[in-house]
């Protein structure tokens, strides 16, 4: 059967039998996953005993012989119209490791055929690349990759579990935009770039960068994206007085000092009305020295609580504005009147 049973015991010792392969078999898959080992082999060796060995394939050293078909984590099958063995190893462990053989039984000595298997780490990686960015806006994540990968399948997927961040791909080089996600490829500088646009708190949390090989384990970078909230120098609670005046603070950065200030009115900043504009109860005192502003109302009414944006960029950047939630409540004296009136009856 196999070189050790049969009659040149002593020769395949002498020569390491299993050097003597032809070609060799190269298959790379990670840990906990399973692997198949594809032997071709020649005309005329449909009906012989195949299987699969390592090291010296001595007795103990086969794992799996198309006579049992199954042992413990291997499995076996063999396709006669293709000539192809398939040997399957089961939840792979990094000791998986190394070489193999595929062997087919002859009088004599045995045909081998070297196979190398690299088990990776199901995990990325020692290091990652923090990218922060505000939600609304739009985010680059670029990704290095070796120039001789240029002509390479690039990917990015969220996560960092190598072994189905390509069939998890959130986009590819092969389709360039898929919905919030943009790739593009720069392939003589050897970066691609993935922009996400209309980011939310969401799009926060680990990616991998990955690059497609065919005879090997993808190649992976990993990023950690922090995705902040689209907010304000601070975000402030104010309580109002039917008929008395308020006065709202809004600081800014001291490079605007001689940007037009403004104060608005809704519920949305992108759309909202400018109280000082259009309102003449509305008045905007500016301290250049102090970097900020105030807007008092004179004579509050029952409708203008509200939210109120306060800022001096146009542009609405982030940081750059002061979010006011004003609540109002009804004057005491007018409160204890009515309460004159009522409790007398």
């Amino acid at each position: 059967m196999w070189c050790l049973q049969n009659q040149l015991f002593t020769l395949c010792i002498a020569l390491s039998c299993v050097s003597s392969a032809a070609g060799m078999i190269q298959v790379s898959e990670y840990e906990g996953k399973d692997v198949n080992v594809s032997c071709p082999y020649g005309v005329g060796y449909e009906s012989y005993e195949k299987y699969l060995c390592k090291n010296d394939c001595g007795n103990d050293d086969v794992l799996i012989t198309t006579t049992e078909t199954k042992r413990n984590r291997y499995s076996i099958y063999d396709d006669k119209k293709t000539r192809v063995f398939t040997a399957t190893i089961s939840d792979l462990s990094r000791t998986d490791g190394g070489n193999y053989w595929c062997g087919v039984t002859r009088n004599g000595k045995d045909i081998y055929t070297e196979v190398k298997l690299k088990v990776g780490q199901d995990s990325c990686c020692d290091l990652s690349t923090k990218v922060q960015s505000y939600e609304t806006g739009s985010v680059p994540i670029s990704c290095l990759y070796e120039s001789k990968y240029k002509n390479n399948l690039k990917y990015i997927c969220r996560g960092n579990q190598p072994s189905t961040c390509l069939e998890e791909a959130v986009i590819t080089s092969d389709n360039e935009q898929n919905g919030q996600f943009g790739l593009t490829d720069d392939k003589v500088s050897s970066k691609f770039t993935v922009t996400i646009t209309g980011l939310t708190q969401n799009n926060s949390g680990s990616y991998l960068c990955g690059v497609h090989r065919n005879a090997d384990l993808d190649v992976f970078s990993a990023v950690e994206l922090e995705v902040k909230e689209w907010c304000c120098v601070k975000s402030n609670k104010l309580s109002g007085i039917v008929g008395r005046p308020v006065t709202m603070q809004c600081p800014y950065p001291p490079q605007h000092w001689d940007n037009r200030k403004f104060l608005c009115k809704g519920d949305r900043r992108n759309n909202c009305t400018d109280m000082v504009t259009s309102q003449s109860r509305f008045t905007l005192q500016d301290d250049v020295s102090s970097s900020s502003f105030s807007v008092t109302t004179t004579e509050l009414k029952a409708g203008d609580a509200a939210t109120y944006w306060c800022g001096s960029d146009s542009q609405w950047s982030p940081g750059n504005y002061t979010k006011i939630q004003l609540s109002m409540q009804r004057s005491f004296t007018l409160w204890f009147s009515l309460c004159l009136l009522y409790c007398s009856y």
